[in-house]
Formats: structure tokens, sequence, C-alpha cells
């Protein structure tokens, strides 16, 4: 059923991923605040990973080492006394290849889901895990498709930290889990407030 979906969904990233995907460009810049978080442990298993005939494939040891260097290097650096366990497995995937600029051009996406241990505890803070799609960012690099320009490995990087980054952010989302302020909830009457674009 999840091969079917990553089948399906192919034609949807390829349309939207200009809108909602982005590059995780900001490990340049200082640390985002996590509060108490620290890091414990990462465990990320890949041996189930499904793809599609058209991708790339990759082996399920190099998911692996991508997701834990990617991991490392966003979340790896706190060192707060509230220590949580990620277990992250690597459900789908596909590496683009070339494709034709004018008619195709495929992009790659990785699906994950991720489990929170508070090491602490001894529980963990979202019962079944939470499912992510992580797409590739739109960059002169991949606006043609990817797979003309990069390799895998290139390919899996990106996913990876983009993986870590949609991560990050979700953690962020649950404030109590690393001991920060909760997350003020608009009132009703900007709940509908749009945006305009800068």
């Amino acid at each position: 059923m999840l091969l079917l979906r990553l089948i399906r969904a192919l034609p949807v990233v390829a349309l939207l991923v200009a809108l909602a995907a982005c590059d995780a460009k900001d490990m340049g810049d200082p640390p985002r605040p996590m509060g108490h978080f620290r890091m414990n442990a990462v465990f990320i298993d890949a041996k189930k990973a499904q793809t599609v005939p058209l991708s790339r494939t990759a082996e399920p040891a190099d998911w692996e080492a991508a997701m834990t260097t990617a991991m490392r290097a966003r979340l790896g650096t706190y060192s707060g006394d509230m220590p949580l366990e990620f277990g992250i497995s690597v459900d789908g995937y596909v590496l683009a290849p070339p494709g034709v600029p004018l008619v195709a051009s495929p992009r790659s996406a990785l699906i994950l889901r991720v489990h929170v241990y508070d090491s602490t505890k001894k529980e963990f803070l979202e019962p079944g895990g939470k499912r992510f799609t992580i797409l590739e960012g739109v960059s002169k690099d991949s606006v043609i498709g990817s797979g003309w320009t990069q390799k895998k490995q290139a390919q899996m990087k990106k996913l990876a930290n983009n993986a870590a980054k949609a991560i990050q952010d979700y953690m962020l989302l649950h404030p109590e889990w690393i001991g920060l302020p909760a997350v003020s909830t608009p009132s009703p009457a900007h709940t509908n407030a749009s945006v305009t674009p800068r």
C-alpha cells in the first residue's frame, strides 16, 4: 500500500514541490533554541524501505548512514538535561533518475516514520510515531530534475538534511517535550487571517 501511494503521489510531487519543499540551507546559522533538549541516541532502520521502478536504488546501509549524519549534524550539538531518543524508519523513497527535461522532471522524495522516546520517563512521546514525506527543494541543480545534475549520494544527503530539519521543526511544535514555553494559540479573530507574500 505504501508503494502504491508513493507511485500515485509522484505527479503531485512534481507539481507542488516548488511550493511545498525547501532545502535545509540554515546549517551555517546559529543553532535554533531547543530548550533543555539533548539527543541521547538515534536509531535508523532502512531495511524495509520501498521504492518505485523509475527510481535509482540505494542500499539500506547508505540511507542509515545519511540519516544518522544529518541528525547528528542538526541535533547532536545540544547538551540539555532532557534526553530524547529517535527511532526512524525509512519506509519509502524515490531518487530521481535522468528524465526528459521538457516532459517529465522527476524529483526525489523520502518517506519516514519517526518515534521520539523520553529516556527519563521511559515512554514514547507520540504513540504510533509521526509520518513525514520529505521532498527535495528547488534549486539550480534540481529545477530540471536532480537526476540530470546530481549523483544519488548528493540526492540522499539533501533529502536526509531536509528530513532532519523537518524533525527539528516537529520537535519545536511540541515545546513541552524539551522544556520550552507552550506555543501560543492564535485568537479566533486571527485564525483565518491571510498572509501576503513578500
